[in-house]
């Protein structure tokens, strides 16, 4: 698999930004989707040849101005920003994870707590693996019957690639199993070796349904949005999700489920025994460009007795 993920950064972003954005004039014979490299070149006051030699990996060490310049042009969010700069430092070879330490399997106490508060909501916590650290009762009654909690520990992605019952848990198995990889590309993915050491199994196991991706998506998942899921019990719900980040040190984020429909909530009510709560609809339509909005990446989204320690 290349690993040229800076290139494959700018090459997605700028083939996402309409020339209508810019100013610039969209006909028939635009070819390329997107910018041109001439076009980004000239917006970011580089040369097509240095910008060429990007994309292609043939340069992997741009300077800070220069990625600055490009980000700008590009019109990139904060998150989008922060992720170029770590891939260009990433590319360069001056930042690594080869001493990475095992992802963290324990939950802290003011997490297990905040866990409790959200009850009956489903929410899960997961580690940079996507393995399963702890959950609401709530997200057990929904996600064991669907087998996403089998394994030891259980792992969401491993699940999603590997797992026969999972195309037919997710009828949108595309956008999560995108999701998924998005979300372990996150940060150092090529110099992880406990994320290389899992790539490796799912490159085997799930064969080019995960490679093809890997080669294709930037690690930008995102944060919200409305998830389609058809439960052995309840039928097809929709389920709005909230991903927050814990801190550094713990490396974990929280999912948090809700429901997005009435229907949907209604069927949450009956699953978990308890009002899980009026239906929010999509938390893409409050972000700024509404639900379509151009992205770099597409999460997808146990108690105690479910903790892996």
């Amino acid at each position: 698999m290349s690993d040229n993920e800076l290139g494959l950064f700018l090459r997605v972003r700028r083939e996402a930004v309409s020339p209508s954005e810019i100013g610039l004039p969209t006909g028939p014979r635009r070819r390329t989707p997107g910018l041109r490299r001439a076009e980004l070149a000239t917006l970011s006051g580089v040369s097509v040849e240095y910008l060429t030699r990007l994309e292609q990996g043939r340069d992997r060490r741009p300077s800070v101005q220069v990625l600055s310049a490009l980000a700008d042009a590009l019109r990139l969010t904060t998150i989008e920003r922060v992720h170029l700069h770590r891939l260009g430092k990433t590319a360069e070879g001056g930042f690594g994870c080869v001493d990475a330490p095992v992802p963290p399997r324990v939950t802290r106490p003011a997490v297990r707590a905040l866990l409790d508060r959200l009850e009956p909501a489903p929410a899960v916590l997961l580690n940079r693996l996507s393995e399963v650290l702890a959950c609401t009762a709530g997200y057990r009654r929904l996600a064991g019957p669907a087998g996403l909690l089998d394994g030891d520990p259980p792992n969401l992605a491993r699940f999603v690639f590997t797992d026969e019952r999972a195309r037919a848990v997710y009828p949108d198995w595309d956008e999560v199993a995108d999701e998924q990889v998005a979300a372990l590309k996150q940060g150092a993915f090529r110099t992880d070796p406990h994320l290389v050491l899992l790539a490796d199994e799912l490159a085997v196991t799930a064969g080019t349904a995960f490679t093809g991706r890997v080669e294709t998506l930037p690690g930008l998942p995102r944060a919200s949005g409305v998830l389609r899921m058809l439960h052995p019990e309840t039928g097809e719900l929709r389920l709005a999700y909230e991903t927050l980040e814990l801190p550094a040190d713990d490396d974990q984020r929280l999912v948090v489920h809700l429901p997005a429909d009435d229907a949907t909530s209604a069927a949450l009510d009956r699953l978990t025994g308890h009002p899980v709560g009026d239906p929010v609809g999509d938390p893409g339509d409050a972000r700024p460009g509404g639900p379509a909005a151009s992205r770099a990446g597409r999460p997808a989204g146990l108690s105690e007795g479910a903790e892996r320690g």
